[in-house]
């Protein structure tokens, strides 16, 4: 199930990769927000009821939420930067879909194609895990994962003035053009990973996750149009529910499953897993509040009075701020760990929108509100990936961030769904239009702060990263005490030693040879199926592993000798029985 390469680089695909697959990550972000300055006149560019206008932005929520699993899947099995290239690929199409049409259905089509594009995220994470060198993986990390944030962003007060000075069609003939040259120079200048994962490709989970989602995601945007206690309401959400739990029970069984569910079940994965809804739902009431609030008329008592543009200028340094937090991540997490940035990350979000609650009575007021939820969900956006990767092997880096970015996404959807509910509920009808109430903004301040509150108690929850122990030798083996010494050392190789169903494998015997063939070391992986091997000298190496019942493996890699461990899980296949 599990295999992976052998080489971590010290720098040598460093270079222009990291701002390469940002960059394809900011134009994924773009197109989710591409639209947000003419959503509310979406009905008569479109020429449909309001109702069915909505589907050109639900379609989008249901296609990225599929593809984002998926894609990393596919990516982990056939190589994280092919899938990357057919996800931009997608995501332009479905861009000149939209650039030439005003027909809602074919509208709709274009924008499901372009939430393919969502995958890009997890897939290039997984990228950088497997090439860059651990000094420059936690900065890098964090600004692929505060990308969506950026894009995002960036692209408010760029779409604004486009569709206030032009037709909206160019927004998606400019998004075209920038996911084109994504993929140009993600094929000139980011190179493959070698790093795979053993098995075919889990269709039948693919399928059965896909109808969950949409099952599940369907009720929480549609709600408030059909109704919370609606039947259709009602009847998708219980479908969804036993669906997801009839696709969980089928992935269990699965030897290579498509998400799986025992390394998604571990306490690091599954608590931040949970955090991320958390941290995507406050990360939306900032998008969905200021916005309304800066260009409501000054008539109001409350609105602030500003242009389309004037108000995604306020609102950009949101994601300006969570791009230059990238840096200060990278130095704070290597010194107290991604667990101690994520906390803080929350911590400062809450202030912001505790502050915020006071700071609506001028624009500049919203600038600082922005900068300072920048600065905590950009701390907060770049401690997840790392959290994660830390927890799962490298061959499955793609779906677990897959699937964290899903729950992100899950996060964004329910914050859409109960702000926009809350702020519907409070309006104050004018002529028969509904108007936003300063009520319904600050009630939305406090449903994020509260939002912030239990992604703090689970941050909290998280395991702490243990400080550094002098070297203490209780073994009752020789074995055991190479074990213990190689934990402590950065120079050398570690992992874990799995069995075919990628269940861990206690008390197997790793054996570490040079290239002449002589043993180098050898230890015995612990209940845990973890193994850490010294080398006495850079070079290739062989990795030769054994257990009762199972067949041998044998694996090469190679130590650079730049102080860095180097990752390698060994999957042990079943032992062949001959006649």
């Amino acid at each position: 199930m599990t295999q992976t390469t052998p080489d971590r680089p010290s720098g040598r695909a460093g270079g222009p990769v990291v701002p390469v697959l940002a960059f394809a990550g900011i134009v994924v972000a773009v197109m989710q927000t591409l639209l947000v300055p003419v959503v509310k006149d979406l009905p008569r560019l479109l020429d449909s009821a309001p109702a069915d206008a909505t589907w050109v932005l639900t379609s989008t929520l249901l296609s990225g939420a599929v593809a984002t699993p998926i894609m990393g899947r596919l990516g982990d099995l056939f190589g994280k930067r092919r899938m990357l290239v057919v996800s931009l690929a997608v995501m332009v199409v479905g861009a000149l879909v939209s650039a030439f049409t005003s027909d809602l259905l074919l509208m709709i089509a274009g924008r499901t194609l372009q939430g393919v594009a969502m995958g890009a995220i997890p897939l290039g994470i997984g990228l950088m895990r497997d090439m860059l060198p651990r000094e420059r993986l936690g900065s890098a990390m964090a600004l692929m994962s505060s990308s969506i944030g950026v894009g995002g962003g960036l692209a408010l007060p760029a779409a604004a003035l486009v569709a206030q000075h032009s037709d909206w069609h160019v927004l998606y003939l400019g998004a075209a053009g920038l996911g084109v040259l994504a993929i140009a120079l993600t094929l000139v200048l980011v190179p493959e990973s070698p790093v795979r994962a053993r098995g075919a490709f889990d269709l039948p989970g693919a399928l059965g996750l896909s109808a969950g989602l949409v099952l599940l995601l369907l009720p929480v945007s549609k709600g408030s149009d059909w109704g919370w206690t609606s039947g259709t309401t009602l009847g998708l959400a219980g479908a969804a529910a036993v669906v997801l739990l009839l696709w969980g029970v089928m992935e269990l069984r699965v030897a290579a499953p498509l998400v799986d569910l025992r390394t998604t079940a571990r306490r690091e994965v599954l608590l931040t897993n949970l955090a991320s809804i958390m941290i995507g739902v406050s990360f939306f009431v900032v998008s969905l509040v200021l916005p309304q609030l800066l260009q409501l008329p000054t008539e109001t008592g409350h609105g602030l009075g500003q242009s389309m543009v004037v108000a995604g200028l306020c609102v950009a340094p949101l994601g300006l701020t969570m791009m230059f937090t990238a840096p200060l991540y990278a130095r704070l997490s290597a010194r107290y760990g991604p667990r101690t940035t994520l906390i803080l990350g929350l911590l400062v979000i809450g202030a912001g929108y505790g502050g915020g609650l006071g700071l609506m009575d001028a624009a500049w007021q919203t600038v600082v509100t922005s900068v300072v939820l920048g600065a905590g969900i950009g701390l907060a956006y770049s401690s997840l990936p790392a959290l994660i990767v830390g927890a799962v092997p490298a061959s499955e880096t793609g779906a677990a961030n897959g699937l964290n970015t899903l729950m992100r996404s899950i996060g964004t959807s329910v914050s859409s769904a109960v702000v926009g509910m809350v702020l519907a509920n409070t309006a104050d009808t004018a002529g028969g239009v509904a108007v936003p109430t300063m009520h319904g903004f600050r009630l939305s301040f406090l449903i994020a702060a509260a939002a912030v509150a239990v992604g703090l108690v689970l941050a909290l929850a998280l395991p702490a990263r243990r400080p550094p122990e002098r070297l203490r030798l209780r073994a009752s083996s020789e074995e055991e005490a190479n074990l213990e010494r190689a934990r402590q050392t950065l120079q050398g190789f570690g992992g874990r030693v799995l069995d075919a169903s990628g269940a861990p494998v206690a008390r197997a015997r790793v054996t570490l040879l040079d290239r002449h063939g002589r043993r180098a070391g050898a230890t015995v992986s612990a209940a845990d199926g973890t193994y850490a091997l010294a080398v006495p000298a850079p070079g290739p190496y062989v990795l030769a592993a054994r257990a009762p019942g199972h067949g041998p493996l044998a694996s090469a890699a190679t130590h650079t000798g730049d102080g860095d461990r180097v990752d390698v899980d060994l999957a042990l296949p079943p032992e062949t029985v001959t006649a």
